[in-house]
């Protein structure tokens, strides 16, 4: 790739995650698409050159507050995912990568096939149910449905909580955006991470 044309698909990554970080957009497609319209090119970035301008982004306006930020909602998963215990949360999203910014939620995937169970529990343990929806997914021919709820814990930290059915628990998905294995982390690797590293970063390129 000559000079030019890497400086001008940073510039459209730059544009999209700006319209991410601002909230004008929030899919990656939808966000590139718009940038490099704005920009006048038909050149689309990936979506790891976005999610990159994007920690970028958060790192010039938060600062010292983002990584505060980080901790405390490892923290509120943490306490949520002990109440989950039994049906094997996983820590996934931003919050588990370390790459949150300011309008960041935390993103837990658990593995049951009774949906009105997990709202009992959340709602016996002070969280406010705010909106819960139901979303199908076609991949390798599969069709995956999967119901999420979103809450917010009694710590006033938001949360998407992701139920697939038991019979996914062991299934490892690719990430559309960093194109790795969302690995997440159990229960007792947060506890660890939290006491022994709790800014660590889960991503597929070298922080600068």
């Amino acid at each position: 790739m000559n000079a030019d044309l890497k400086k001008l698909r940073r510039k459209v990554a730059r544009e999209a995650a700006s319209l991410i970080y601002s909230g004008t957009e929030k899919e990656y497609k939808q966000a590139k698409l718009k940038a490099a319209e704005t920009l006048g090119t038909h050149f689309l970035p990936t979506n790891l050159e976005v999610a990159i301008e994007l920690d970028k982004i958060a790192e010039e306006n938060e600062g010292v507050a983002r990584k505060k930020r980080l901790i405390k909602m490892r923290q509120e998963a943490l306490k949520t995912m002990k109440i989950l215990k039994e049906y094997n949360p996983l820590l996934v999203g931003s919050v588990w990568r370390g790459t949150i910014h300011k309008e960041s939620d935390v993103d837990i995937t658990i593995y049951h096939n009774e949906t009105t169970d997990i709202l009992k529990v959340l709602e016996n343990n002070n969280f406010n149910i705010l909106h819960t929806e139901w979303a199908a997914v076609t991949k390798g021919g599969r069709k995956k449905t999967s119901f999420h709820i979103y809450a917010e814990s009694p710590g006033k930290v938001k949360f998407e909580i992701v139920v697939r059915g038991q019979e996914e628990v062991d299934e490892i998905e690719k990430c559309e955006i960093y194109g790795d294995s969302i690995i997440g982390l159990r229960t007792h690797e947060l506890e660890r991470l939290l006491q022994e590293n709790p800014l660590k970063r889960f991503v597929p390129f070298k922080d600068t």
